[in-house]
């Protein structure tokens, strides 16, 4: 388990949000459960395709500019290319769409942005802007600049300082959206960068397998939550 701190009293427009050296750690020890809360799940296990191996991780602050992005893996080319504009959506969207009493990951967006329900189109509301994506490699990609775009499935968190003040967002992709809102809610934790109602407090909600609400998720292939399966997306 690598063990790393976010500096609360951190300095600069990135204050208090993990580098992206402390991202890729957190990210790895998501994958293998190391030090997450007992609540989180029971160590390995987030289903998906890979188990959340094979993630690029993206955090903006307050403003939606990005402060870092990295992958789990040490070759990039490992994860899938698309995964970094959607890791850095979820997390412009996460921080786009809470503050300090309501924290709202982008599993909850799911079932209001879809056709018929109060929210269908927030989704063409901020477009992301590709001059801000890396290369494969990962170098480049505008560090500091706002991406925008807007990501209504499991993946993105709003991030906490101990106070309870919302201080950015976090997102994670290159697995199921489920897999992803699982990597993501256990990096928040590992970074002690919690809601003020802890780290369930905006966790992700099945249709067909939790009672009817508005902030529903679909299952994913091969679901699992806080460590238990839950089960499969229909044909």
């Amino acid at each position: 388990m690598i063990i790393l701190t976010v500096p609360a009293g951190a300095a600069g427009p990135c204050g208090g949000l993990p580098t992206a050296a402390q991202l890729k750690g957190f990210l790895q020890n998501a994958a293998a459960g190391a030090g997450i809360s007992p609540e989180l799940g029971p160590g390995e296990g987030v289903g998906g395709l890979f188990n959340g191996a094979r993630m690029w991780g993206a955090v903006v602050n307050r403003d939606g500019e990005i402060c870092a992005y990295t992958t789990s893996t040490a070759d990039p080319a490992q994860t899938w290319p698309g995964s970094q504009q959607i890791s850095k959506a979820k997390a412009f969207t996460a921080n786009a769409f809470s503050n300090d009493i309501l924290p709202l990951s982008t599993a909850n967006l799911y079932l209001l942005t879809q056709p018929g329900h109060s929210l269908y189109g927030l989704n063409q509301s901020n477009p992301f802007d590709p001059q801000f994506l890396a290369p494969p490699g990962g170098q480049g990609g505008g560090r500091g600049k706002v991406a925008g775009g807007i990501i209504s499935f499991g993946g993105g968190v709003p991030l906490y300082s101990a106070e309870g003040r919302i201080i950015g967002g976090l997102g994670v992709s290159g697995d199921t959206a489920c897999a992803d809102h699982e990597i993501a809610k256990r990096v928040r934790d590992l970074a002690q960068l919690n809601p003020t109602g802890g780290p369930l407090v905006d966790d992700i909600k099945y249709i067909g397998a939790d009672p009817p609400h508005l902030l529903s998720h679909s299952l994913c292939i091969n679901t699992v939550r806080n460590g238990d399966f839950v089960g499969e997306e229909a044909p």
